[in-house]
């Protein structure tokens, strides 16, 4: 008599949770990743993600438990951010860009699908471009846009502030950080998030500079993958909104309940949509 095959409990799908150093231009990239239960066999594309700055790819870890269950994820900590060395002067966008095709020669990836996360959008977007044989599909959470008025207003007043003695740019720091608290994020996570913004030091203002450089718009359109764009309700809410006019055949998603934070807040419902993505052929 044919038994019955066990029923696929949540502790089968967990995913194996490492971390991992890699060799890059700028030195060792740190990479938080997730491997399937399968081990890597029979799952679906590889997925990277790259974080906003100036946070680290701490921000994916509740994704990577969720988004690992039937497939592979690597975050790694943008160059100068996290774990990651840092190169000596400021990379571009693509700078760092070059830097995460680095890890994929050493990782001799054929196919991989893209996650960006604002700054880690371009990211992701410039990737795509440099190496459009590698890359399947994009997702884009939050697409700085900028025009030239809000690169002229970053620039006469960058963040993160640099420090000074009597401490005040931490309070301008935290109460930037409080402005825009998602709904849902609890005090230890907007606390632990504030803590990630302030490793990078010198390098913490990197990120949005390379951002402010970036021809974003004229990089955009030349885009041929398919992509899928979620617009968090967050300080990019109105300028992602602009990307319906610069990629066109592109899928939307708005999430106006959500703010900064959706990945530790709404990690099923942004996993959800992803797969449903990302499962396309």
């Amino acid at each position: 008599m044919a038994r019955s095959k066990p029923a696929v409990t949540a502790a089968d799908m967990t995913p194996r949770l490492r971390r991992a150093y890699f060799e890059t231009r700028y030195g060792q990239l740190h990479v938080h990743y997730a491997i399937s239960a399968g081990g890597g066999f029979d799952e679906a594309t590889t997925l990277l993600c790259f974080h906003q700055s100036p946070l680290s790819a701490r921000v994916f870890d509740t994704f990577l438990k969720v988004m690992g269950r039937d497939r592979s994820l690597y975050a790694p900590d943008t160059p100068g951010y996290g774990e990651s060395d840092g190169p000596a002067t400021q990379p571009s966008i693509a700078g760092y860009a070059t830097a995460m095709g680095d890890f994929l020669d050493h990782m001799r990836f054929r196919k991989v699908d893209l996650l960006g996360y604002h700054t880690g959008a371009l990211i992701a977007a410039e990737l795509a471009l440099l190496r459009p044989d590698a890359v399947r599909r994009l997702v884009l959470v939050g697409v700085p846009l900028v025009n030239d008025s809000e690169r002229a207003a970053f620039r006469k007043a960058p963040w993160p502030v640099p420090p000074v003695e009597d401490g005040a740019h931490l309070t301008a720091e935290w109460q930037r950080s409080v402005q825009w608290r998602g709904p849902g994020v609890t005090l230890a996570q907007l606390a632990a998030s504030f803590a990630e913004k302030l490793r990078s030091g010198p390098r913490a203002s990197w990120g949005a500079n390379a951002v402010m450089d970036y021809p974003a718009v004229e990089r955009l359109q030349a885009l041929t993958q398919p992509t899928l764009v979620i617009r968090p309700k967050d300080d990019l809410w109105d300028i992602t909104a602009r990307a319906r006019n610069v990629l066109r055949g592109v899928s939307y998603v708005d999430l106006p309940q959500y703010g900064f934070g959706l990945f530790d807040v709404a990690t099923e419902e942004v996993a959800a949509i992803c797969r449903e993505f990302l499962d396309k052929p």
